[in-house]
């Protein structure tokens, strides 16, 4: 686990292991509706362009190079133009991940809507499938969408490798899985870096030159007894300076954040997991399954088995 860092920790719930992999080259009027309850969808626009319509009706329109991430699971639609959803259009739809799908794992490396090879409009559609819940605490941390800009010379290779495995080639959904899965680490990578002080605390800390590398010990060793002096050992300054840095940059003391983390790695434990209350304990850091019931409870006002308890009904 050494080296592991939070955003990672948390993308390891939420992969595009088989996931709806979709190329689309369209010619206006078009409408993509979402409706799999996938809990994030990326958008990507390779050429051309359309408007994003949220479950609350907000619009937001996507150009050329943007890639939209819009957080599940509500159903959305894109549409070439919002004017379009009202009038005679060819209609799309996603719903792979429902309770009686409309297309299997077979179906899914290769989908590619759209006869006109020379569309003004060419996407690639991913939508993510979720294991476990560890994830869920980083879609906390997101807007209901958000959209990054990137490089055209980008879009031309996406649209590249998603032309290839739209051709149903051998190894195409792994292709396609991969290039999802790199994706999606880089647009949140973007997103974060643009949002500053909107980024989540955890991730201006691991920039941080002081916090950062007492960020990267703790999160590659959760288990280990951590102390505000070993942590600020890590980060090579005094206990009373970093405390002091770590409560102003991260919102909370240090002490604070561990625990809330260690709860966080908890929960999805015992929902995700049938590991013994004690190696769990020992999992996220407690010496005792009692030590560790008495912190949970502290924070979730109900015991460890009371609270997988009720995530299982």
């Amino acid at each position: 686990m050494t080296g592991v860092d939070p955003l990672s920790s948390l993308l390891s719930g939420i992969r595009a292991e088989g996931s709806v992999v979709s190329h689309a080259v369209l010619t206006a009027p078009w409408t993509i509706r979402f409706t799999d309850g996938a809990p994030l969808t990326m958008v990507s626009v390779l050429r051309g362009g359309g408007t994003l319509l949220l479950p609350d009706g907000t619009p937001r329109a996507v150009g050329v190079g943007d890639t939209a991430l819009v957080r599940g699971p509500a159903p959305f639609l894109l549409a070439d133009r919002p004017a379009t959803v009202d009038r005679p259009h060819t209609e799309y739809e996603i719903a792979c991940f429902t309770a009686d799908p409309e297309c299997t794992a077979q179906d899914l490396g290769g989908i590619r809507w759209g006869t006109d090879p020379d569309g003004a409009t060419a996407l690639i559609v991913g939508a993510y499938r979720a294991s476990g819940h560890r994830h869920e605490r980083l879609l906390r941390t997101l807007p209901s969408v958000l959209v990054v800009n990137e490089d055209v010379e980008v879009c031309a290779w996406l649209e590249t490798a998603a032309a290839d495995a739209a051709r149903l080639s051998a190894g195409s959904q792994a292709l396609m899985d991969r290039l999802l899965d790199w994706a999606l680490v880089c647009t949140l990578r973007n997103w974060f870096d643009q949002a500053g002080a909107d980024a989540p605390s955890w991730y201006r800390g691991l920039a941080d030159p002081v916090l950062g590398p007492a960020l990267h010990a703790f999160h590659g060793r959760p288990a280990q007894p951590w102390t505000v002096a070993s942590l600020a050992g890590r980060a090579g300054v005094s206990r009373a300076l970093f405390a002091k840095r770590f409560t102003e940059l991260m919102g909370r003391p240090p002490l604070a954040y561990l625990t809330e983390c260690r709860m966080a790695d908890a929960e999805a434990l015992l929902i995700d997991t049938d590991l013994s209350i004690a190696r769990i304990a020992r999992a996220v850091g407690y010496a005792d399954a009692f030590g560790f019931s008495a912190a949970f409870k502290r924070h979730r006002s109900q015991s460890p088995s009371t609270f997988r308890a009720e995530a299982a009904a």
